[in-house]
């Protein structure tokens, strides 16, 4: 059934309503906006000025980065390593090796790098406390870091913050771990397995060393795991030697523990244990952060927003 006319009609005269009162609301807008000129560029100035003056302040980080690859692994992965090889014969002499899978060195050594134990050791033993909380700023002209005099007298070698329990004047290392998984960054590409680990810092010099620093103390770390993984291995295989009366058994254990042997000895030769440098560390020429342009452009916006909103309150309030 069709509509009747009068219907159309009176559509056509609510559309005629409808695009004049939008045009009309549409040059009111604009009619407040542009009597508002005036405020509008003061409020946005404002925001201009202080935009700048925030990147001018902010201090330059610098970002230092080395590019690795996961080591061989031949002779690690321990006892578990070994199971698929001798676990069913073992197994005959109620010998439990472990079973296989899980995490592999790889990405154990990139977790344990980014825990807590690991972090908190690493400050301790480079004495990285007070260049990790207490800088502000790097002198580029002397090399020397600027400190924040309230929290750290260089000078005298003391920390002189207010103490906000449960926190006291001098930093604790669990205080240190979040500054530092802030500024420490690892990560592995899929698809090449390669591993980059970066650090942040005012001192470029500093970055660089503390990345080469990282980079000796995982491997380090790993391969005293390992160590200490065979020695407990072979312990328990040569007590299971002198129990077991089984010629075939004691074959198969002779050459676990001679694989074992292997792993100590491989462990013991080897620097670059678990991860090999494919692209050092350097000490970076240019700042990674701040953007002191994208700064000065989201303030500026920002500013303009505001202002604008700000002029159109006005006008219908006063309306």
């Amino acid at each position: 059934m069709s509509e009747h006319p009068s219907n159309y009609h009176r559509d056509a005269q609510f559309d005629e309503r409808l695009l004049p009162n939008d045009e009309i609301e549409l040059r009111e807008l604009f009619s407040a906006i542009w009597a508002g000129k005036w405020l509008v560029i003061a409020i946005t100035s404002v925001f201009v000025v202080a935009s700048v003056a925030l990147a001018l302040y902010l201090p330059n980080i610098y970002k230092s980065e080395a590019l690795l690859a996961p080591a061989s692994s031949e002779q690690a992965g321990g006892l578990a390593g070994l199971a698929g090889q001798f676990g069913g014969l073992a197994s005959l002499a109620g010998i439990n090796l472990g079973g296989g899978g899980g995490v592999d060195k790889t990405t154990m050594a990139m977790e344990v790098m980014k825990s807590r134990e690991f972090i908190s050791h690493f400050v301790q033993k480079y004495e990285l406390l007070a260049p990790l909380m207490a800088a502000k700023d790097w002198d580029a002209n002397t090399n020397e870091l600027v400190w924040d005099s309230d929290i750290y007298d260089s000078s005298a070698k003391q920390w002189v913050r207010a103490p906000k329990p449960p926190r006291g004047v001098e930093p604790s290392l669990q205080e240190a771990y979040e500054v530092f998984s802030e500024v420490l960054q690892v990560s592995q590409d899929k698809q090449t397995s390669l591993v980059k680990v970066s650090v942040e810092h005012y001192s470029p010099y500093i970055a660089k060393q503390w990345v080469e620093w990282l980079v000796e103390s995982i491997n380090q770390e790993m391969k005293a795991r390992d160590l200490q993984e065979a020695q407990r291995s072979i312990a328990y295989l040569e007590n299971q030697l002198a129990q077991t009366r089984v010629a075939e058994m004691q074959t198969v254990l002779y050459q676990l523990i001679e694989e074992q042997s292997k792993t100590m000895m491989f462990a013991e030769v080897r620097d670059e244990y678990v991860f090999k440098t494919v692209d050092p560390a350097i000490v970076p020429e240019l700042k990674a952060k701040p953007s002191r342009a994208l700064i000065c452009v989201l303030g500026t916006m920002l500013g303009g927003m505001l202002a604008v909103f700000v002029v159109l309150i006005r006008h219908f309030a006063r309306k």
